[in-house]
């Protein structure tokens, strides 16, 4: 949207009104750090209150012309609204202004543009766009007529507008027929790993709360990670084995924000999909922001929007570094299952704690048992300890090995089933906890206390 940006950024005039009639509002300071994630320089703001929003311009005229002055005294090139603005409405706006004016939804498809690297990204945002501009392209061509249509050029023909609205629609629908055959693709993976019984998380939260940080900090992946907004758009998936327990496949996603345009929601639904088909969600939230009830909140508003919010979750208090007395630790609810972990990403604290709560919560139910293996079970007795179930070894007197075991109790039935081996006496579960835990969907069920 923003076209041959300069270095420096496009001087922009930012408007936020406090609009009576609207329930829930946008935080000013949000808008600001969504600008300067797209590459514009604020150089003024402008506020205000109405009742409701004009219909016209959605400003009345004396705040029209108070933002005209502002672009004329500091030379400002774009004007950005917190709010959804229609067509008409931006239109009207960018014939008095004399400048180019994006609402709050045209801010963030720009930022998701720049942002997109893979081939089913730049896919998405293009969906995206083009719903978007599909409502936007009346009185663009008003200086052309109809063209000739016909063999003989005869007849009124198609306007420049309807050409260009056909084109939208083609291009569409291309775009569809190509997310398709992606969506198909992630569902032969998720196939694939299901049969494979390997777990799927899925790393969820507001934008910028921390998730790639802590997405590199647990795989040693390299993906982009920065303080700023929508930093990662692109789905990524790394594997990362958990000890007793073995691998388990990690999805870094893109981040969610307040009143997230439904038309981004519906042109990434094909990467939204892998959140929504998840073994455990962990939602990622930034535990040095003071609204970060209210960021929860929209959180979950958009994990039911795209039918994930049944899917089970651990809470991730990120950034302890950053707040007072901030130390890692673990909450359990009344069934004993972590609910919520406090660690900082960035410093590497209280990890070990995450992947405990991981561990425990995708397991559905972790056993101890000693094994007794004969010399040629070699490469079972690998396969164990690859997996990181092994938490003691000895060597009997005719040289077979007596593994202790820490495993779920699913990998230990499928073991018994396809191997002829000697148990020894079952070992006890540490802390007088229960081997058997209760199945990971009592996370939704506990009650969480304190915070």
């Amino acid at each position: 949207m923003f076209f041959d940006r300069p270095d420096s950024g496009e001087k922009t005039v930012l408007v936020h009104l406090v609009i009576d009639s609207e329930e829930e509002r946008d935080d000013p300071t949000e808008f600001e750090e969504l600008a300067r994630s797209a590459g514009a320089s604020p150089v003024a703001y402008i506020g205000g209150t109405r009742r409701q929003p004009a219909p016209n311009h959605f400003v009345g005229s004396g705040k029209l012309e108070e933002i005209a002055a502002c672009v004329r005294a500091t030379g400002a090139e774009l004007v950005l609204f917190n709010h959804a603005l229609s067509p008409s409405q931006e239109r009207n706006l960018e014939k008095h202004l004399k400048c180019r004016v994006l609402d709050r939804t045209g801010l963030i498809l720009d930022i998701f543009a720049q942002r997109a690297r893979s081939h089913e990204g730049k896919l998405q945002v293009e969906l995206a766009q083009l719903k978007h501009l599909s409502t936007r392209l009346k009185r663009g061509w008003t200086h052309l007529d109809r063209q000739k249509g016909g063999i003989g050029l005869k007849g009124a023909g198609e306007t420049q507008l309807e050409l260009d609205q056909r084109m939208i629609r083609q291009r569409i629908k291309a775009i569809h027929k190509g997310l398709d055959k992606v969506r198909g693709q992630r569902e032969q993976g998720r196939r694939s790993r299901q049969r494979a019984e390997v777990p799927t998380v899925s790393l969820v939260g507001y934008t910028n709360a921390g998730k790639s940080t802590l997405f590199n900090a647990l795989t040693d992946a390299q993906t982009y990670a920065a303080d700023q907004l929508f930093a990662t758009l692109d789905s990524t998936l790394r594997r990362l084995e958990l000890p007793n327990l073995g691998p388990a496949i990690v999805a870094d996603t893109v981040g969610f924000i307040s009143h997230l345009p439904h038309g981004l929601v519906e042109a990434f639904r094909a990467t939204l999909e892998e959140t929504a088909s998840a073994t455990l969600l962990l939602h990622v939230i930034d535990g040095a922001n003071e609204a970060q009830d209210e960021l929860r909140m929209e959180v979950e508003s958009v994990l039911k929007e795209i039918d994930a919010d049944q899917v089970p979750r651990l809470e991730v208090i990120n950034k302890i570094d950053s707040v007072p007395d901030g130390e890692p630790r673990l909450l359990r609810n009344e069934a004993g299952l972590p609910v919520r972990v406090w660690v900082s990403a960035k410093s590497g604290v209280g990890l070990d704690l995450l992947l405990t709560a991981m561990t425990e919560l995708l397991s559905g139910g972790l056993v101890s048992q000693t094994v007794i293996l004969q010399a040629k079970q070699a490469k079972l007795r690998s396969h164990l300890y690859q997996s990181k179930f092994v938490t003691a070894e000895q060597t009997d007197e005719t040289g077979a090995s007596i593994l202790d075991l820490r495993l779920p109790k699913a990998e230990l039935d499928r073991i018994l089933a396809q191997e002829d081996l000697q148990l020894g006496e079952p070992k006890s579960t540490p802390s007088g906890q229960s081997d058997s835990l209760p199945h990971v969907q009592a996370v939704i069920a506990g009650s969480v206390s304190g915070s």
